[in-house]
Order: C-alpha cells, then structure tokens, then sequence
C-alpha cells in the first residue's frame, strides 16, 4: 500500500471518529418535532470532500452512520435513522464538492454551502414523505402520518429544521475555512495527487 492511499485511509478514519463523536452531541430545536436534533457531524465529510473528494466525503459520512448505529442502537431496530442521516450527509455535501471543485476559495464554498442546504432541505423533504417517514411507523408499529398531518411534519418540521441545521453548517463550515484554508490546500495536493 502506498503512502499516499495510506494517509487518505487513516485521514478518512480520523474524521470519521470525529463525526460519530459530533453525532452523539445532538440537540432538538424548540418549536421543532423533537425527534429532528442537530448535530454538526457532517463537519468533517466537507473537510474530507475539499481535502480528498467527494468518495472521502460518502466513506466519512458512511463510516459515521454504522459506527452511530453500533454505539446507539436504533428505537425501529432498523438503522432508519442512520440511513436517513447518510442521505442527508450525501445531499449537503456532493453540491459542496463540485462548486468548490471550480471555484476553490470562499466564495465557491459559500455557493457550495447554500446550494447543499438548499438541496438537504428539499430532498430530505421529499424523501421523508416518500420513504423515512413510511419506514418509521412501519418499524415501531406506529400508525403512519397522511393528509394534513403528513403536511405538517414536513412542510412545517422537516424542511424548515433542514434549512435551519444548513444555515448552522455552512457558518461552522465558512469558519473553519478560514482558519484552515493552508491546511486544506496542502492536504488536497498532497492526497490528490
């Protein structure tokens, strides 16, 4: 095995472990169904996506999900939580990757951030309509969400809650850019090359 495939393995596995550690500090948001947390564990696939690409980015975000999934269990004793996590992850950060791929500065990162919030929000939405949602009441037995009250966990939960935890990531994000660009740049030529 080569050096730099090496280094891209135990960098992915790093921020992989540091995102199963953010995923565990989650929060609910008031006026929001408590069953929708924040957390900012998709912090690391962006830095794995600007340091090594967008199949950085999936492994971190997968790597995440199973090590959640063996830590905390699932309530449906399905990881449906985790696989609606690893898709969230993968909308916000694959549009981060190709804006900033074109446009490697501050400005391609905020294109970048808005449009995986903006992706996050609305497929997450569709997504929990069509498939999460179903899933859940299905796994715990539950009677399933339809009509008005379907419209209302996602019109007025689900999507504004996406936007919201979009908004917090592309500040922490834009942050951490900052103070990192140098690191970020050297770790891109060195792993990419």
């Amino acid at each position: 095995m080569n050096n730099k495939k090496l280094r891209r393995m135990i960098l992915i596995a790093i921020l992989g472990s540091i995102s199963t550690v953010l995923m565990q500090l989650n929060f609910p948001l008031p006026a929001l169904p408590a069953f929708l947390k924040v957390d900012f564990s998709e912090i690391p696939a962006v830095l794995a996506i600007m340091t090594m690409g967008p199949v950085a980015g999936i492994a971190v975000e997968l790597l995440k999900n199973v090590l959640h999934w063996f830590l905390s269990g699932s309530p449906t004793g399905v990881p449906v939580g985790e696989l609606a996590n690893f898709v969230t992850g993968v909308l916000f950060i694959m549009p981060i990757y190709f804006i900033f791929k074109k446009v490697q500065n501050t400005k391609g990162l905020t294109a970048g951030l808005i449009t995986g919030t903006v992706i996050m929000a609305v497929g997450m939405s569709a997504l929990n309509y069509f498939v999460f949602l179903p899933m859940y009441t299905y796994f715990l037995n539950m009677p399933a969400y339809t009509g008005e009250a379907m419209f209302n966990v996602i019109v007025l939960g689900i999507l504004p809650f996406n936007l919201i935890k979009g908004i917090m990531l592309m500040v922490i994000s834009l942050l951490l850019y900052k103070s990192m660009s140098k690191w970020i740049d050297q770790q891109n030529r060195q792993l990419t090359m």
